[in-house]
């Protein structure tokens, strides 16, 4: 079951980054994973929480960053970023794909033109499946946006 994330599951979002970003945690000091999750629940934030009983296991959401604190797929000021993560023992069930497809559907119909990530150089061809277009690459990641 999908419901909409809301303030209170900031705590399990934070806990997600760590399985969204593992394989960028030490790249950019600089650019600290946390900055997906403070304040959550501020004008643009947007989510989806796949959950089973209970018990949350994923996680899909987006929103805006600036220039100045930019997030590590940011494209512009207007471009919510998008940060996705199951649980390890969840993934390969088709989880990550529900919960792209209805955070995109999300931000669509509210209205967003575009909305951005960033993913390791491997996992480009599982989000062109989802209109994805690459805009920057780096030899650890690359940037794709999905316009609407």
């Amino acid at each position: 079951m999908l419901r909409p994330a809301d303030r209170q599951d900031a705590r399990f979002l934070r806990d997600m980054l760590r399985h969204a970003y593992h394989w960028r945690m030490s790249e950019d000091a600089e650019r600290p994973v946390y900055r997906y999750v403070r304040n959550w629940g501020r004008q643009g934030d947007a989510g989806v929480i796949a959950m089973e009983g209970p018990h949350s296991y994923g996680a899909a959401w987006y929103r805006l960053f600036t220039a100045d604190e930019p997030g590590f797929g940011f494209v512009d000021e207007t471009t919510p970023e998008l940060t996705i993560a199951v649980v390890p023992s969840r993934r390969g069930k088709g989880v990550g794909k529900e919960l792209l497809e209805a955070l995109l559907e999300r931000a669509k119909a509210q209205g967003w033109s575009a909305v951005s990530l960033s993913t390791a150089p491997g996992q480009v061809e599982y989000y062109e499946q989802f209109g994805f277009e690459q805009v920057a690459e780096t030899p650890h990641a690359v940037t794709m946006i999905k316009r609407f």
